[in-house]
């Protein structure tokens, strides 16, 4: 079960939401998740964000960045989000 976020984790996350919305231009229907999981796969570095966008119809668009919630600059965001989706930062 995951744990519940931090209240700075969650500001940040937040932040990341903002962002997303503004750098992808999405609609206000458009839902943007952002979750900082336990990567279990060989060769994974331990933690990784996963930046999510889900409109209300069309394909889901994801992807991974390599770092923790807390080193995500606007910088490592915008340059992820200017990859297609499903490709992973880092890779």
């Amino acid at each position: 079960m995951p744990r519940p976020a931090s209240p700075r984790l969650a500001a940040l996350s937040s932040a990341l939401k903002n962002q997303t919305r503004d750098l992808l231009s999405l609609a206000d229907d458009d839902i943007v998740m952002i979750r900082q999981l336990d990567c279990t796969e060989p060769g994974c570095p331990p933690v990784e964000t996963v930046v999510a966008v889900l409109p209300p119809s069309g394909a889901t668009r994801r992807w991974t960045l390599h770092h923790p919630l807390d080193e995500i600059t606007p910088e490592l965001l915008a340059r992820a989000l200017a990859e297609p989706p499903g490709a992973s930062e880092g890779e």
